[in-house]
């Protein structure tokens, strides 16, 4: 989709084989709740195994074609896992600024690609900060979520995706959000794929999922606000989703409203029952935020909710990041 990409005629992309991720029925647990037309787009398939993969080969290509010498961003794991990466395939140095608690796996992945790895006592929108402050006075290019255009530039690749393998427009999609940047970027595609004219004015549901600990945009959806508001001692064992305050609370909340949609919380044992029906039911590698998508799908059939057809669910990385807990029932 280069065409539809900020990326150069004449331009190599810093690229690890990113995308063309696959979408797979779901036969035994659409089965168990009376559907028949079920998915999971398996994102754990993709370079350093998530989704964050899309957006970062954007990001640094573009950056490096504009000068950036060095990088720097916060992460909770994944994202910076991919940084790291495609910082290393660009020949150009990653900082990244993490939660203290972030699970050693996922550090072990930023260090070996050679990142430099600062640990931060608190949660992602901590290190946020003190990533900014090193951007203003490093001069590193800032490549946090919504802090530049281009990792959502490569995200929204996840649509065109769903529409061509599935020869329509999705007609509800589940996705776990933490940042929104997927949710936002893929919304963005769906308006160009109209203005294009290979879709008409179809949109799909779009559904935000959150953990029960941690869900500033589910809050903000249920009392009808714009912006979300931060949540205090958020906690919750799905990494990805633990971001206290609405990065991208304005543009997501547009995208779930506009859409038709909603927005789910989840508790983490839900998730990771999930997670582990994926596993065993359909043997896709699911990670808990993927496992979460299941939990607010069988929570919104039991509510009796209606969602058209076909659903999507995204399952957003892989298990084996998650590894002492993927495989312990």
């Amino acid at each position: 989709y280069r065409e539809m990409l900020p990326i150069n005629r004449d331009e190599e992309p810093v690229s690890l084989g990113e995308g063309g991720t696959p979408l797979l029925a779901l036969e035994r647990i659409a089965r168990e709740l009376g559907l028949d037309a079920l998915y999971v787009k398996d994102e754990s398939q993709n370079p350093t195994g998530s989704f964050k993969a899309r957006g970062m080969s954007v990001a640094v290509t573009v950056a490096k074609r504009l000068g950036a010498k060095a990088f720097v961003a916060p992460s909770a794991g994944n994202a910076g896992g991919a940084l790291a990466a495609y910082g290393a395939r660009a020949g150009l140095p990653v900082r990244l600024y993490v939660p203290r608690d972030t699970p050693p796996l996922l550090i072990e992945e930023m260090n070996g690609y050679g990142a430099e790895v600062m640990f931060v006592d608190g949660l992602i929108d901590d290190a946020g900060r003190l990533a900014a402050e090193y951007a203003r006075q490093s001069g590193d290019f800032n490549v946090a979520t919504f802090r530049e255009p281009y990792r959502v530039e490569g995200k929204k690749t996840m649509a065109y995706e769903l529409v061509e393998q599935l020869g329509c427009v999705p007609g509800t999609i589940l996705y776990p959000t933490g940042g929104g940047t997927g949710l936002v970027a893929m919304w963005k595609a769906f308006g160009e794929l109209e203005r294009l004219g290979w879709i008409g004015g179809e949109r799909p549901l779009m559904i935000a999922v959150q953990s029960d600990g941690c869900a500033p945009i589910v809050t903000a959806f249920a009392r009808g606000d714009e912006s979300a508001t931060r949540v205090e001692n958020a906690a919750t064992r799905m990494w990805g989703l633990r971001v206290p305050g609405g990065i991208g609370d304005r543009l997501s909340l547009r995208a779930l409203r506009e859409s038709g949609g909603d927005a789910v919380a989840v508790s983490d044992d839900d998730a990771d029952t999930g997670m582990n029906d994926l596993h065993r039911l359909e043997g896709i590698d699911a990670t808990e935020e993927g496992g979460a998508t299941l939990a607010a799908l069988r929570r919104l059939r039991v509510g009796g909710a209606t969602l058209k057809r076909p659903i999507v669910l995204f399952n957003t990385g892989t298990s084996l990041k998650y590894a002492p807990r993927a495989g312990a029932k």
